[in-house]
């Protein structure tokens, strides 16, 4: 679109999506602003989206404004904006999120279709769940006298077990003379009952896609194994496959490592400090890192495979991996202190991904619910699974998310009897590809049968994750 830089990072190739992802809404927010002023908002089913949390980069945005003409603008990789002419909405029922105008919630949940309900239960759950009492939709209801939708929220509140809202909106609407028949608008039951409790939007969503999701994992992987009865075979077996899976876990993302690098790091017979050139230095960092971290992960498999509560293990353990991880680069000044801290404090994006990971405020709400669910979770396939994919979903810290996201799998993997299993370069796309259909689309199926495939192929002993020859 002439006139609009996007920036992009200096080592993106030519025609990579990142840069457009990483911009997208500030884009949209900026354009819309300087094209329409005021006079425009999102439709109240993506309006809803952004309610939840849920940046995810759409296909198409929807706009409504009373001077659109119903035109479609074609944006980079196949993203576009439609605009729809509408009835000018009242203030009061238009909010700001970050610059994108939005229906206000309770405006959004009576305009919205009754197909969304169908098309996308986990984000219209969750946004019910933090109505906190029926008079904020009221108003609406009987200021427009809209019998039929009340019925049609009166059953969506009831669907997640929020009785006393649904029974109000009728009984309120039946003072005013209104006839309401209560349907229920979602094709099945929900997974989880809401409290009252006002929760983080976020968290409902990883609960309900938890809920959602874990049927689709157990009926994909391989029987449960149970504990293995020697853990010290099993811990002997994690040492022997270590240079394999440094080498393939390192080169997913992007460092050039070599099976002589990763074991002169691990004897201790490399110095970063000896690295003639720069990439050599940060390739060398990253391997000792990964065999420091290693280490720490190591420490946590001798708990689990004790007996105590993988999700207990790892909640308690996950920060040591991190800054085990990491403590090379900040001891070489690459990498400051304060990236020890914890969780991280500004934005981040995954490469070339549409899906937008959550703000640093929500990352703090979503870490302590995620840990709740893996402890709870009885299945270690459920834990392998959805703990990679949720994990990497939230990508809690600036750097590391996908090294930390494959120890935790083979932590929960190991937690079941499962072996060590290491997710190689060449089906590194193949990868790739299964976690944005579940972070993009709700479809956890392919990344389950990618997980699947590799673990059956560990337990043959036909691994396809074999190491370059020297």
């Amino acid at each position: 679109m002439k006139g609009w830089y996007v920036p992009a990072s200096p080592d993106e190739t030519e025609g990579e999506s990142t840069g457009w992802y990483a911009s997208y809404w500030r884009f949209c927010a900026a354009y819309l602003k300087q094209l329409r002023g005021d006079d425009w908002s999102l439709s109240p089913e993506q309006s809803i989206t952004l309610h939840v949390e849920n940046w995810t980069v759409p296909k198409q945005l929807l706009i409504r404004a009373t001077k659109a003409g119903n035109n479609l603008t074609a944006l980079p990789h196949g993203t576009s904006l439609l605009d729809i002419q509408t009835t000018a909405l009242d203030a009061i029922d238009i909010v700001d999120k970050n610059g994108i105008r939005i229906y206000a919630l309770p405006a959004a949940l009576i305009a919205c279709s009754t197909q969304v309900f169908k098309q996308n239960p986990t984000d219209m759950r969750a946004a019910l769940s933090t109505i906190r009492d029926a008079s904020e939709v009221l108003d609406i209801l009987l200021e427009g006298g809209h019998s039929s939708i009340a019925g049609r929220l009166a059953g969506a509140f009831r669907n997640i077990g929020r009785h006393q809202i649904a029974d109000e909106i009728i009984s309120t609407m039946q003072a005013a003379g209104y006839v309401v028949r209560e349907v229920d608008p979602f094709t099945s039951e929900t997974p989880l009952v809401f409290s009252q409790r006002e929760q983080s939007p976020y968290v409902n969503r990883i609960r309900l896609m938890w809920q959602c999701m874990r049927d689709d994992v157990i009926k994909t992987f391989p029987e449960v194994k149970g504990p293995l009865a020697s853990s010290d075979s099993y811990m002997k077996h994690v040492e022997e496959v270590y240079v394999r899976d440094a080498y393939h876990s390192l080169s997913i993302e992007g460092y050039r490592v070599s099976p002589e690098l990763i074991e002169l790091v691990r004897e201790g017979d490399w110095s970063p400090e000896n690295s003639v050139n720069q990439k050599e230095h940060l390739n060398a960092l990253a391997a000792r890192g990964y065999w420091q971290a290693s280490q720490a992960v190591w420490h946590s498999l001798k708990r689990i495979l004790k007996g105590e509560n993988a999700g207990d293990v790892i909640d308690n353990d996950h920060r040591i991996w991190y800054r085990e991880m990491f403590a090379p680069g900040v001891t070489a000044g690459i990498h400051k202190p304060s990236d020890l801290a914890g969780y991280r404090n500004a934005p981040v994006f995954i490469r070339k991904s549409m899906h937008v990971p959550p703000s640093r405020e929500t990352v703090r709400d979503a870490m302590p619910a995620f840990f709740e669910l893996m402890r709870a979770e009885e299945n270690a396939a459920v834990r392998t699974v959805l703990g990679h994919f949720i994990f990497v979903y939230i990508h809690p810290y600036m750097d590391g998310n996908g090294r930390m996201g494959r120890f935790l799998m083979n932590a929960m993997l190991a937690s079941g009897g499962y072996p060590w299993t290491v997710v190689p370069i060449e089906k590194c796309n193949e990868y790739m590809a299964a976690l944005e259909a579940a972070s993009t689309n709700q479809n956890i199926e392919p990344f389950a049968k990618f997980l699947a495939a590799l673990v059956n192929s560990e337990i043959k002993g036909e691994s396809a994750s074999d190491i370059p020859k020297s």
